[in-house]
């Protein structure tokens, strides 16, 4: 790859435009012709989320003083600005995982838009591990650091991930969208890591830690259940991983 074409600014503009609601002017066309080498961005989204999140719910701790009230505040900035489509996608994949026996049952659940009982189980659990470990952390006083650095990780993790598994479908957005290139993936990794460490200090080094660990987990499951990723796996590691550190977090 030619280091011209590694970062395109615009592919800021693309990664929001992807991966939130918040309305930016994209350019269809070129979006498609980079493909998978847009997503280096996709850290710079979680930076912007988390701290926007962050802030939102540090102002409802200081109007009401209240630790949960503070965590819902963050909660649900978060999927409002995103759509919640990676809780969408934890849901599909808790429903076809667990839901069927054969692979390609499991990525025709994946596709039904219905949700079932293991995708509810999924969403009420990892939400009240997400309220409980922002409650935590807002308690503590450094939840603004925490929710980014969690937000930044989580987006970077799906980037490997892309890189490492296959489509599992053959005709899906994944698959048109491509597998970003090794040097891709490092510069995601790379901008997410710096951004950590000047965020949360020390204990970056056991927030990255986890974060790698939980997105290896991840892949490990999408193989074994359906030979490789969808949407739907990447934007369930993004749930998983996101509250994994903030867990981390908020244990230190």
């Amino acid at each position: 790859m030619k280091g011209s074409d590694l970062i395109e600014l615009a592919d800021i503009g693309r990664a929001f435009g992807l991966l939130t609601r918040i309305p930016v002017p994209v350019d269809g066309d070129r979006a498609m012709a980079r493909g998978a080498r847009a997503v280096w961005a996709w850290p710079l989204v979680g930076l912007t989320l988390g701290l926007t999140a962050g802030l939102i719910g540090a102002a409802a701790h200081t109007i009401w003083a209240s630790p949960l009230l503070a965590a819902a505040a963050t909660m649900a900035t978060l999927a409002l600005l995103s759509g919640a489509m990676h809780e969408d996608g934890l849901a599909d994949c808790a429903d076809g995982f667990f839901g069927a026996s054969d692979k390609t049952r499991r990525l025709e659940i994946m596709k039904d838009s219905r949700i079932g009982a293991f995708g509810v189980l999924a969403l009420i659990l990892t939400s009240l591990l997400r309220l409980a470990a922002l409650a935590l952390l807002f308690e503590a006083g450094n939840a603004l650091t925490a929710i980014t650095a969690a937000a930044i990780l989580s987006r970077a993790t799906m980037v490997p991930l892309m890189n490492g598994l296959p489509p599992a479908r053959p005709n899906g957005l994944s698959s048109a969208v491509g597998r970003p290139p090794r040097e891709t993936a490092l510069t995601a990794l790379g901008l997410a890591t710096l951004t950590t460490l000047i965020l949360t200090g020390l204990p970056a080094l056991a927030a990255l830690a986890i974060a790698t660990l939980t997105a290896l987990a991840c892949a490990a499951i999408a193989r074994s259940k359906i030979g490789g990723q969808t949407g739907d796996v990447l934007g369930a590691t993004q749930q998983i991983v996101d509250l994994a550190v903030l867990l981390t977090l908020a244990a230190l």
